[in-house]
């Protein structure tokens, strides 16, 4: 047995189900022993690629997603992907080649300093010196994967160390897998915590994303419910409460004044669970700096002028929930009731209007949410498309709608939504992205086609970079550098063997979703989008009523 063999049993005594990246001279070892292994290659058109589909994943799984390239350029193609998962919170395993130890003094072939490269965006990396570390190099870098705040890692594999054999029997055995334990909360904290809420009259929950990386959405639902608190979410905590309840404030996130944002200004106590800066600065939504805050989290609050933390209650989310739940009266209905109806009288002033063509943003969505179950999986890309998705779009359940908003990477959605379908193969999985993100990892449709795997890919198609344009209009009044032409997207779609649709009238759209979804391969969808909406979004927010 070689190293590279000893590597790839250390991946299967992770769990490892899936592998997703490209070969390379400087991995022929490991993708050779890959071959006798279960775990499936995923063979993809880009390293990018590869790593969306890692970050995807290990968001959607819970388990790190790994990827590998080979070295130099295959490295550097790698990395949008893993910084995603970095900032996002997403566990990921980044394996790369490298040259041999022999020539790595001097300027070599393809040979560039990988690990000074990956160190400032990964939780932990390390370059394999000898064979024997590998069982303790493998299970360290899935170990700080893993652990909140999760995160990605990255391993380096020498060629020839690849290649060395394996003497000694005691180095050739994976080690046991073990996850460190959330502490419990500390009881002084949780009651300074039930007197900090107890005194509020307009007290909000702000879930984040760890929310659901800790599971615990039920015991967020079930605080929320038996409190009477209403609960703003961030973009990745989407569906943590289910936007049918009355007490779900959808998302809080757009730049400009929001309906929740509003919400916001109104409350005097924000208990932040499982939030994290990185989707969206304190600064925005506590710019007075007068909200007295709750921090329950696995980890200390970051350092922020905006996010003084007036109790912190650190440990296990669910039962950091649950002890204050125990202690704490529930308050009248009538505050919930009032921040519910300012954020849905405002969507539904939205909604309104006529099916006008091209199709407005709010339509796309409303046909989208018709044609979907709540437990199908919705990948969104980055771009005008998200903000609307993010702020608008209904969910049900937790993770149903991904949304890259650390990093926020555009060409996340095609990949994604592959990674997604494999985790998940019975339920449906749609990509939403727009035409810029779209061909910027478009190539990974011959990756779906070749799988098999039937998703959806909905291209709002502007023929621009919205957001860019949006904001350029505000500030300027008019446009650089934005505007593109596009492929004609169903033979695009076509010519990788994947079926496409057009749609060329504001009634296509929901049975053309409704044909897509039961396809037996990908099908990629032309939707064209009334980009004006996005202006006159900001004009509506901008004529809201109260003290921005």
């Amino acid at each position: 047995m070689n190293a590279a063999t000893l590597l790839v049993r250390c991946l299967e005594n992770e769990g490892v189900r899936f592998i997703f990246g490209l070969p390379g001279e400087e991995t022929l070892e490991l993708t050779d022993a890959l071959l006798d292994s279960p775990i499936r290659v995923i063979e993809t058109r880009h390293e990018q690629g590869a790593a969306f589909m890692a970050d995807v994943y290990g968001r959607l799984s819970g388990q790190a997603g790994v990827c590998f390239s080979t070295l130099g350029p295959g490295a550097t193609n790698l990395l949008t992907g893993v910084v995603d998962a970095y900032l996002d919170r997403a566990p990921l395993v980044a394996i790369t080649g490298q040259a041999s130890l022999n020539r790595r003094h001097k300027e070599s072939h393809q040979y560039i300093d990988v690990i000074s490269m990956f160190k400032p965006v990964t939780k932990w990396n390390a370059s394999i010196p000898k064979a024997e570390v590998i069982p303790e190099a493998v299970r360290k870098a899935f170990k700080i994967a893993q652990t909140e705040k999760p995160g990605a890692t990255h391993l380096e594999l020498p060629e020839d160390v690849a290649e060395e054999r394996i003497g000694n029997a005691t180095s050739r055995e994976p080690l046991f897998v073990q996850a460190p334990v959330m502490p419990e909360p500390s009881p002084s904290q949780v009651l300074r915590a039930v007197h900090a809420v107890a005194a509020a009259k307009r007290p909000v929950i702000l879930a984040g994303n760890g929310v659901i990386r800790g599971k615990a959405s039920e015991a967020l639902r079930s605080f929320a419910r038996a409190m009477h608190i209403p609960v703003l979410h961030t973009f990745m905590a989407k569906g943590v409460m289910s936007d049918s309840d009355p007490l779900s404030l959808y998302t809080i996130g757009l730049l400009a004044r929001d309906y929740a944002a509003t919400v916001m200004e109104q409350a005097d106590v924000v208990l932040a669970v499982g939030y994290d800066f990185v989707e969206y600065a304190p600064c925005f939504w506590n710019p007075r700096r007068d909200k007295r805050i709750v921090h329950v989290d696995g980890s200390p609050a970051e350092v922020d002028e905006h996010y003084i933390v007036d109790v912190g209650v650190l440990g296990d989310l669910r039962l950091s929930l649950n002890l204050i739940q125990r202690q704490l009266s529930a308050f009248p209905s009538s505050w919930a009731d009032q921040a519910r109806n300012t954020v849905i009288h405002g969507f539904e002033a939205e909604m309104g209007g006529s099916s006008s063509w091209p199709l407005r943003p709010q339509h796309i969505m409303r046909d989208l949410r018709a044609a979907l179950k709540p437990d199908d999986v919705v990948v969104c890309d980055v771009g005008a498309h998200k903000l609307w998705m993010s702020r608008m779009f209904p969910c049900e359940t937790p993770n149903s709608c991904i949304i890259s908003n650390g990093f926020a990477a555009m060409g996340i959605a095609v990949p994604g939504a592959i990674a997604a379908k494999l985790l998940y193969p019975d339920r449906r999985v749609v990509a939403v992205t727009g035409d810029g993100g779209f061909l910027m990892n478009s190539q990974e449709l011959e990756t779906a086609v070749r799988l098999k795997l039937p998703i959806v890919i909905l291209v709002w198609r502007d023929n621009g970079y919205g957001v860019i344009r949006w904001k350029q209009n505000l500030r300027f009044g008019r446009t650089s550098s934005v505007d593109f032409g596009n492929p004609d997207l169903v033979r695009y779609a076509e010519s990788f063997g994947a079926t496409g649709y057009s749609v060329t009238a504001t009634a296509d759209l929901r049975p053309i979703l409704e044909r897509a979804l039961q396809q037996s391969g990908p099908a990629v969808i032309d939707c064209p989008v009334d980009d004006s909406e996005n202006l006159k979004l900001s004009e509506r927010l901008q004529s809201l009523p109260g003290t921005a």
